[in-house]
């Protein structure tokens, strides 16, 4: 069975949703699946002034925070990061800074694959997933993009290096099926790696 870490990072709760739709493709496609978020590194007092980013951190309260050795459990990892200024969120740097240990002994060279959001349709998408994957490729993870692979990525915007999602639409079932197709494919081509 592909043991799959889904870490994600979400202020106000779009790529929370995005990972809880690739958990329930990947279970249904007999994945275990710890769902995780990184911790919040964000100063409190900064949250306190906008009261759906606090809203969001109380509504996930549930939601166990990623460590090192939810890592090392998985055996392939899919990342949701919404974009700032074209790179991922910090709170999402922050947590791949305390790997530096498990990349070291090459305990992170696992198939991987990445999400994203952003509040404007061109507002660094592609690349904010590309330098994930450069990260991913230090670790000698295997890049599963989705690519071209399926209808439901040319409905959603056509991106093939992972679904994004812009801030505000809808989570229509095309979107769930692009999500949903991106975290199968992982889930199969880390079970083939595995043998």
């Amino acid at each position: 069975m592909t043991r799959l870490a889904i870490v994600y990072y979400s202020t106000y709760g779009t790529n929370y949703r995005m990972a809880e739709i690739a958990a329930a493709a990947a279970r249904d496609a007999g994945a275990e699946v710890r769902l995780l978020k990184v911790a919040e590194t964000a100063p409190e007092a900064v949250i306190a002034t906008q009261d759906a980013w606090k809203a969001q951190i109380d509504r996930t309260a549930h939601i166990p925070v990623a460590t090192p050795e939810d890592m090392e459990w998985a055996n392939a990892f899919l990342f949701s990061t919404p974009t700032r200024f074209a790179g991922a969120a910090s709170q999402i740097r922050a947590f791949i800074d305390t790997l530096g240990g498990m990349w070291a002994q090459g305990k992170l060279a696992k198939p991987a694959s990445v999400m994203t959001s952003t509040q404007s349709p061109h507002g660094g998408q592609e690349t904010t997933i590309m330098s994930m994957y450069t990260t991913l490729i230090h670790w000698g993870a295997i890049l599963v993009p989705p690519g071209y692979t399926d209808a439901s990525i040319q409905k959603t915007g056509g991106n093939p290096y992972g679904y994004s999602h812009t801030q505000g639409t809808e989570f229509t079932a095309d979107v769930e099926a692009a999500i949903g197709h991106q975290a199968r494919r992982l889930v199969t081509v880390a079970a083939r790696l595995k043998g």
